[in-house]
């Protein structure tokens, strides 16, 4: 048989497998003598035939042909390597660690996956938008969890645990960075271990950094990927590391449910229909609009719906359940390594789903709360918590004005795209909530019209508290269209959204978002994207946000004992871990006291 008388892919093949290990460059770069023509392979033919192999390896490991995937990726490799192609190559140097590690070659899987990530994450230099370099962290996800799990089994804890950072709140703490250094050019996405330590003992808080990790099974014939186990890690305050995991495979294969189902019952507070609702949403990405802060969860058809728990006891058996076996599977495993004295900062990273979940409402097996017996803060990663210690230790002394805002002449919003704009209702305790804030303070708040978008804007610059008690906006189908309800006045339209304070530059050393939903948004590799991840970049070190429709009268009762308790203490979790415990006392159902979580620094 002649060389000219095959086909162009058998051709190319055939001539990768013969000369590629020993002569790429003469492949790739020489022109080929074939017949009486010349054959000269392009840079586009060499990535489709990359690609080709790519999914020819995808195919050889499904049908458990091991060792031919393998050197399918490796023939891929060099292609995708010759040709500059870095995603490429960083897709399949992933594919082969994850390869390795099934078949159980550690060691080579461990270098593979590194290479992946070193490949992936030089893809960011050139990248200069925040969202575009969130959407690129996304992409590596599946390289970080699968490093994690070689480490793991290889009894490399504190390596494991520096990946996991690593992957975490990147593009939040490389903007942070920048904005607190402006001219500092380089930004490392490694976190050494003696800086996690460092961070710790600065802090004088356990922190506690959760790691959802996924994995491969065999169900009815078919391979799935499901949840598997939570890797969890505890940093002391001396600086000392232990290493916890909890096995997440019973909730599906026992119970039909998974980690994050369990905490969207759980926060739906014993209404059923609140839970087949938010399930469905969730899955459906439907989850769009909540509205009012006295409402409910979803929108201003579901203050009916919560009306019925209102008078439900504590005692209720159903979701006694749920937050049990939440803190069974994530705080009895460490529970050991907790701090014994409840005024004890304890610091959680959440990973997923658990950015949703209120801490300070999970019960021991006796009925305990979380939050009596621990003070409780939040951060997207330990690497955000050392940009927001920085910024609150560079704060400017110039910001000295104190802005409340509370029960503005409320905006018309649209419940949903392309519905009639209705408007909001006014809430009359979350007036009454900055008339007695502004009192404590000796501050004249901004009420009814005189909340308007710009002169928040405007008070806002030289601000060192802010206080918003309003209807709180989440837009789901896009967090940065998430808002806080202000007066319209003229060709504002008021709602000060998540896109707007993206931009600011604020010196305030609190934020208080007393609405709506405020901590909510869309959950990535690199935190919340919503109002919560605005303000921290706009330079906020403390913020307290809502977890969801938060109730007026009881939120006006804790928000007024939060700065009550300020008055007293400047440790910001204390002040507001004892205003929960107050509320508690006259409101004992979660609904009304657990809503809320300080992100950032508590001093």
């Amino acid at each position: 048989m002649k060389l000219q008388h095959l086909g162009l892919t058998t051709l190319f093949t055939l001539l990768t497998t013969l000369t590629l290990t020993e002569h790429p460059s003469l492949f790739f770069w020489e022109s080929l003598q074939i017949g009486n023509g010349v054959f000269a392979q392009t840079v586009t033919e060499q990535k489709a035939e990359a690609d080709r192999l790519l999914d020819q390896g995808v195919q050889q490991f499904e049908s458990s042909q091991h060792q031919a995937a393998i050197q399918s990726w490796e023939m891929a490799l060099k292609i995708y390597h010759e040709i500059g192609d870095r995603k490429g190559e960083g897709n399949t140097l992933n594919s082969l660690g994850w390869t390795l590690f099934k078949l159980g070659n550690l060691p080579e899987a461990e270098k593979h996956l590194f290479a992946s990530l070193e490949v992936k994450e030089s893809l960011r230099q050139n990248i200069k938008d925040d969202i575009n370099k969130v959407s690129l962290s996304e992409t590596q996800r599946s390289t970080y969890n699968t490093l994690q799990q070689v480490l793991i089994a290889q009894n490399k804890i504190n390596q494991a645990l520096e990946v996991s950072e690593r992957g975490r709140g990147r593009a939040l703490a490389e903007l942070l960075a920048k904005r607190i250094t402006p001219d500092s050019s380089q930004f490392s996405p490694v976190v050494s271990l003696a800086q996690l330590q460092k961070i710790a003992k600065q802090e004088k808080a356990t922190i506690v950094e959760y790691s959802w990790v996924g994995d491969t099974f065999s169900i009815e014939g078919k391979q799935q990927t499901q949840e598997s186990e939570l890797y969890i890690w505890v940093i002391k305050p001396t600086g000392e590391i232990e290493f916890r995991r909890s096995d997440l495979k019973p909730l599906w294969q026992q119970q039909n449910t998974s980690l994050g189902r369990l905490i969207f019952a759980a926060r739906c507070f014993n209404n059923d229909a609140c839970k087949s609702d938010f399930t469905l949403a969730s899955a459906r990405g439907e989850l769009t609009r909540s509205q009012t802060r006295s409402s409910g969860l979803f929108n201003a058809d579901a203050a009916a719906l919560l009306q019925a728990t209102q008078n439900i006891p504590i005692s209720s058996s159903s979701q006694q359940k749920e937050f049990q076996q939440l803190y069974q599977l994530l705080i009895q495993p460490i529970g050991d390594l907790l701090p014994t004295n409840p005024d004890e900062r304890v610091i959680f990273i959440p990973t997923d789903d658990l950015f949703y979940l209120p801490f300070a409402a999970l019960q021991d097996e006796t009925g305990k709360y979380l939050i009596e017996k621990h003070t409780i803060v939040v951060s997207p990663s330990i690497a955000v918590l050392e940009s927001t210690h920085q910024k609150r230790q560079n704060l400017s002394n110039s910001a000295s004005d104190i802005l409340i805002i509370g029960n503005p002449q409320m905006p018309k919003i649209a419940p949903s795209p392309g519905e009639e704009p209705i408007a909001l209702k006014p809430l009359p305790f979350a007036e009454k909530e900055a008339i007695y804030i502004g009192e404590l303070l000796k501050i004249q708040p901004l009420i009814g019209a005189n909340a308007t978008e710009s002169t928040v804007l405007n008070r806002m610059a030289n601000a060192r508290i802010v206080h918003f008690a309003t209807h709180g906006i989440f837009d789901n189908q896009n967090p940065l269209n998430s808002g806080i309800a202000l007066t319209p006045s003229g060709s504002e339209d008021g709602l000060l959204t998540a896109d707007q304070i993206f931009g600011l530059k604020l010196n305030a050393e609190l934020v208080v978002l007393s609405a709506c939903d405020t901590g909510l948004g869309e959950i990535t590799g690199d935190g919340v994207i919503g109002l919560s991840r605005s303000f921290l970049s706009a330079g906020v070190p403390s913020l307290v946000v809502s977890l969801w429709s938060v109730d007026d009268q009881a939120t006006g009762e804790l928000m007024t004992e939060f700065y009550r308790n300020l008055q007293t203490t400047k440790d910001k979790a204390q002040a507001l871990r004892q205003a929960m415990l107050t509320v508690k006392k006259t409101n004992p159902n979660p609904y009304y006291w657990s809503a809320f979580t300080l992100m950032g620094e508590a001093l």
